[in-house]
């Protein structure tokens, strides 16, 4: 469960006024439920309830690391809350100590952004930042009660019930008639919850991980693959309505393109595409042909499409990335069958997403192991975790924490001999010389190569102590001959490295109460739990001396990645946070590490596309190549910021407007569409008046 949402994984609950919302059914004296994530019970969530006191014990433990909760309501007589304190620490450590409280028709809360307050005069929904999946039982029943099943939410938006299907599952205590509901109107997505006939909740589900009631664990493939279709049929509807193919040659007229070769703009010129290809670059005074579709660029320029080195990809993040111009994505880690399901609705264009390079997750079991791919406890079946992998077209693998050092040599010598490259984490117990040696060709992580110069024997990594850890950095000396050791091998060897500044930014120099760095030019178009999320810190900086020393571990990553680029070591761009807004910044933070606005933006096209084999189709804008690249008004050359304001993405030929869409995700738009002239016979189909010269605003695209 990641960080802004599934350790989060919901976020509502109730305040009312003294006008009853309906009848709400008795609730069971104790509720227990199951956390499962990649088939392992990983957490719990115990709910008692006495009398009108209701206390909550929910703990996640997945990968070394998840959320502690305890919660402590008090319901009022329409059995919903009027007090709510929730204590403990988020998936990273950062302390919790949230409060809410109604009294006379005041609601008041207190959370890691800061104070708030409203006068209710109708009934509303507090949505809390960090309680626990059990919320969605009571956000339910309020729902269902409500008129139009929409009530409006505390701090900001409003929250919209859909029903589902009713269902039947089975496990310790007989069948069970299940319904299933959608909760949405807060977050780019809705979340899915199933409550029995007694309007108790039973599971909250979702693709990759389940909470799901004791004794009904069986039923957790069932139920992820409920999610994983009800997120389908949301993304297909998207993609009906807002993926737009011509069915005409298009002329986009009044352009430049970024070079990534020259890194620069080249002067005016038209693109045009046929299918999913570039089928010309031409001056921009060429005359059009006949039956073609025109999009006027208004000066803009084209950049082509862009990836992230380092996702862990979901329905959810598909849509974002490619609305952000990230047209391919380097999947780092994820449930295989999970994975293969949704590249296959990708490239049958049932959703929208970007292109997919996977990387074949092994991991070693252990009291901390992560769930994603394979998890072995033998060299040998380490050995045929990568044949699977190489049989399979994977282009790499990756080691992670737990796997046993010892057998990392032989597992690159297989990976080697199939032709797989290797990347990954320094495992436990050991650094990154030592992996260097065993031959990985890419390191993930910056904190996973500086690490090895601060930690002692037997400091165990599995834990988040891989995250703590890094105040170590504080005090150490860049020049050293540890450091500048590594960073030659490096180098000598050709080892490339993932750093993710993005996230070690979040992690290091996020605060509560203030907007995260990376995403002050974004903030306000984000949904309002994104919005909270963004004002609240990862880790616990409370004890003596940590915050000067996390933010000194900060500026100490940046100078050895921008030591890493003076030495000629190949940095690839990726964020292990979903991509999207966030790729974005973790371009911008290479600027720091000393690299200029062109050759980031090199280094996210055509640089990246090449290390991976790939540029003979993508990563320029050139006659011939698949169609993936998007616009902006403004010129990234000179000011890096001008690619988040987008306005046209195309991937593999099809053509998506971000203004359209973002409504649609609860995302303000950041500017409008261009305008786009159709042939007569494509215009009348489009457009019952047949006009053949059609100009659109934000949100008004045709409706092909």
């Amino acid at each position: 469960m990641s960080q802004t949402t599934r350790a989060r994984a919901a976020f509502a609950l109730i305040l009312a006024t003294s006008t009853a919302l309906g009848a709400c059914p008795a609730l069971a004296a104790s509720e227990h439920f199951s956390v499962i994530s990649g088939n392992k019970i990983v957490g719990h969530l115990d709910v008692e309830t006495t009398g009108k006191a209701v206390t909550i014990d929910f703990d996640i433990k997945d990968n070394g690391r998840g959320p502690t909760m305890k919660e402590a309501l008090t319901l009022g007589s329409d059995g919903l809350p009027v007090t709510w304190a929730i204590d403990g620490a988020t998936t990273f450590g950062s302390k919790v100590a949230e409060r809410f409280a109604l009294k006379g028709g005041k609601a008041t809360w207190t959370d890691a952004a800061g104070k708030g307050s409203a006068t209710v005069k109708a009934p509303t929904l507090y949505v809390t930042q960090n309680g626990s999946p059990w919320e969605f039982g009571l956000q339910v029943r309020a729902l269902l009660a409500a008129p139009g099943q929409t009530l409006p939410a505390l701090p900001g938006g409003a929250l919209r019930l859909t029903k589902g299907d009713v269902l039947t599952v089975n496990g310790a205590d007989g069948p069970l008639e299940v319904t299933q509901y959608a909760i949405s109107g807060t977050n780019y997505a809705p979340a899915y919850a199933l409550l029995d006939k007694d309007g108790a909740l039973f599971a909250q589900i979702d693709p990759s991980s389940v909470v799901v009631r004791k004794g009904y664990e069986g039923e957790q493939v069932q139920l992820r693959g409920l999610a994983a279709d009800l997120q389908s049929r949301r993304y297909a509807d998207l993609q009906a309505r807002y993926a737009h193919n011509f069915g005409a040659p298009v002329r986009i007229t009044n352009v430049r393109l970024f070079d990534p070769v020259a890194k620069a703009l080249t002067g005016p010129v038209q693109v045009l595409v046929n299918g999913n290809r570039i089928t010309a670059v031409e001056p921009a005074d060429s005359p059009a042909t006949p039956g073609e579709a025109t999009i006027d660029g208004a000066g803009g320029t084209l950049v082509a499409g862009m990836t992230d080195m380092h996702g862990h990809i979901g329905q959810d993040d598909a849509l974002l990335n490619v609305l952000a111009g990230v047209t391919s994505v380097r999947d780092m880690g994820n449930d295989n069958a999970v994975l293969d399901d949704l590249i296959s609705r990708i490239e049958k264009g049932v959703i929208t997403g970007p292109r997919v390079i996977r990387s074949g997750f092994i991991e070693g079991k252990s009291p901390f192991n992560a769930n994603n791919g394979f998890v072995v406890d033998s060299e040998a079946k380490a050995i045929d975790a990568v044949r699977w992998y190489a049989a399979r077209g994977y282009w790499q693998v990756k080691i992670y924490n737990s796997m046993n050092p010892a057998w990392v040599p032989a597992v690159v010598a297989e990976a080697h001999r199939l032709g797989l490259r290797v990347a990954g984490h320094v495992p436990a117990f050991t650094n990154a010389d030592a992996m260097i040696a065993a031959g990985y060709d890419e390191m993930t992580h910056i904190n996973q190569v500086s690490l090895g110069w601060v930690i002692k024997q037997g400091e165990d990594t599995r834990t988040l102590f891989r995250l703590y850890g890094l105040k170590r950095l504080a005090t150490l000396d860049l020049a050293s001959a540890p450091v500048q050791a590594t960073i030659a091998t490096m180098a000598q060897k050709h080892i490339a490295i993932d750093p993710t500044l993005g996230i070690h930014e979040n992690l290091l120099l996020n605060r509560d109460g203030t907007v995260a760095p990376g995403a002050v030019d974004y903030v306000d178009h984000l949904p309002v739990a994104e919005q909270r999320a963004k004002r609240q810190q990862w880790i616990d900086t409370s004890a003596p001396g940590d915050e000067a020393a996390y933010r000194a571990a900060y500026g100490k990553l940046i100078a050895i990645t921008k030591q890493m680029h003076d030495a000629g070591i190949f940095i690839v761009p990726g964020t292990d946070t979903g991509g999207s807004f966030t790729y974005h910044r973790e371009l911008e933070l290479y600027e720091a590490a000393g690299f200029s606005s062109a050759e980031i933006l090199a280094r996210a096209t055509l640089d990246v596309q090449r290390y991976m084999g790939r540029d003979q189709e993508l990563g320029s804008i050139a006659k011939g190549k698949l169609a993936d690249f998007f616009l902006i008004p403004g010129d990234p050359v000179k000011d890096l910021k001008a690619i988040k304001t987008i306005r046209m993405v195309v991937k593999n030929g099809t053509f998506y407007f971000p203004t359209e869409i973002y409504p649609e995700l609860g995302v303000k738009p950041f500017t409008t569409t261009p305008a786009i002239t159709l042939p007569a016979p494509v215009a009348k189909q489009a457009n019952a008046g047949g006009a053949s010269t059609l100009r659109h605003d934000a949100g008004e695209l045709l409706g092909l």
